[in-house]
């Protein structure tokens, strides 16, 4: 039996733009830029992932409010926000 294997960048880009969607804004961003594929990081500049961001989370588990790390913070202020500046409407 012959088994095909698809890597995620394989996906067809409107596949991984409605896997991408499901996730928070601020995980795209992160995860995916400067990861240096070219593909991933055109699809994270996508205004629907720039449009509104927000720094706290609220805990699945507990409900508590959650604030960002220091270094996440850090990275979308000297790596991120300056690429994507031009989308951004609401923090």
């Amino acid at each position: 039996m012959s088994q095909s294997i698809v890597h995620l960048l394989d996906l067809p880009i409107e596949i991984l733009f409605l896997i991408l969607k499901k996730l928070d804004n601020i995980d795209v961003l992160y995860s995916l830029f400067g990861i240096n594929n070219q593909r991933l990081d055109i699809l994270a500049q996508e205004q629907i992932f720039s449009n509104i961001l927000s720094f706290v989370a609220i805990s699945q588990s507990t409900d508590d409010i959650c604030s960002i790390s220091d270094s996440i913070l850090n990275r979308f202020r000297i790596d991120i926000l300056p690429r994507i500046q031009q989308n951004v409407k609401s923090l």
